[in-house]
């Protein structure tokens, strides 16, 4: 059954109706009320809270969909990164062979690359966001840690990945592009969030963009690769105590691709945890992490090599936090983010002595 792409001005009780109907959901939905949530960069959410004449037991009581932001230069953006077409393209095709948590998907569509999309997805409330600013104490990092294992081991090598085009496209992409693309971005980078960061936290993201030999450039898939979500940071996961544990959800899928898995795990500590709350307890994190990828039927990957491209990772989020940070809306939320975003990964760098790596 052909479905039209949606807007917030198009979706209409019949739209969810036909979606429903299209998903062998045994619901009439009779009207809905529609509310913003999250701190979308380059897209919006908007909550749906469903009404119903009719319903199965299983018919969702909400529902959040997923549009392109209002803002026209993250709307370029996200078609020009490709953003849009491979979130839709994750949960079109990459989902359901994964055992990481995500949503539940009920609809996605893009019109070419994009901006036109939707997606549909389930709405995990009372499950909280993560928060970016904040920080998380390491019984949750743990638990987001043991959640990308369910997108790393699935993926682990597998070259029948990087046919996908949507997905590692290296004809059309030199192996500079993203060196570039920071090269171009980093003087507008410093001039704005310079003055808040330490001298030494500013100088190694400018050397990061001054080396020939940076870590930024991809000469091909690395020796170990997988799918990585690029992305992964609090204020992209969902937490949810239950009985003890925390159960996490990853969202965002927008910039899911191939390259080094240790890239995600050390964006994510580095970003996620505060320098003094990371020290001590950074070790055992990436340990417990490789143990269930291990566990997971990954073999052949020993300890040394893992703690190596976990070092060599730390400069995973000097990219997302340099390019993104000038490329969308600004707001001041985004300011204080991409601030904070800095901070901690030069210094999570510096405390890995990565900064070796730049001198080879």
């Amino acid at each position: 059954m052909t479905l039209a792409i949606p807007n917030e001005q198009t979706i209409t009780v019949e739209w969810f109706n036909r979606c429903f109907e299209r998903c062998g959901i045994d619901a009439t939905v009779s009207g809905f009320d529609a509310e913003r949530v999250g701190t979308g960069q380059i897209g919006k959410c908007i909550r749906y809270t469903l009404r119903y004449e009719s319903a199965a037991k299983d018919a969702p009581t909400s529902l959040v969909g997923k549009f392109p932001s209002d803002d026209e230069s993250s709307r370029a953006t996200g078609v020009a990164l490709q953003n849009f077409l491979k979130e839709v393209r994750f949960y079109q095709q990459l989902q359901s062979r994964l055992s990481i948590r995500t949503p539940r998907c009920y609809y996605a569509e893009i019109t070419g690359e994009g901006p036109e999309f939707f997606l549909l997805l389930e709405d995990l409330a009372p499950a909280l966001q993560g928060d970016q600013l904040k920080g998380c104490d390491a019984e949750a990092a743990e638990a987001a840690l043991t959640q990308l294992v369910g997108l790393h081991g699935p993926s682990w090598c597998d070259s029948s990945l990087a046919q996908l085009p949507w997905l590692y496209d290296t004809t059309s992409r030199p192996a500079t592009a993203t060196l570039d693309l920071y090269r171009a971005q980093l003087p507008g980078f410093v001039d704005r969030y310079g003055p808040a960061l330490a001298d030494d936290e500013c100088r190694i993201i400018q050397q990061l963009g001054e080396v020939d030999h940076s870590p930024l450039v991809a000469n091909g898939l690395p020796e170990v690769f997988s799918l990585i979500h690029v992305d992964y940071r609090l204020d992209n996961l969902l937490f949810h105590a239950k009985t003890g544990t925390t159960e996490v959800t990853a969202v965002d899928w927008q910039s899911i691709t191939l390259g080094s898995p240790l890239n995600d795990v050390a964006y994510f500590i580095g970003a996620g945890l505060l320098p003094a709350d990371r020290a001590p307890v950074e070790e055992r994190l990436v340990r417990s992490y490789y143990d269930a990828l291990c566990a997971s039927g990954v073999d052949g990957y020993v300890w040394p090599d893992c703690w190596q491209a976990y070092r060599y990772g730390a400069f995973a989020g000097f990219a997302v936090t340099v390019v993104a940070s000038m490329i969308v809306e600004r707001t001041a939320r985004g300011d204080q983010m991409f601030t904070t975003m800095a901070q901690r990964h030069a210094r999570h760098a510096l405390d890995l002595g990565a900064d070796e790596f730049l001198r080879a």
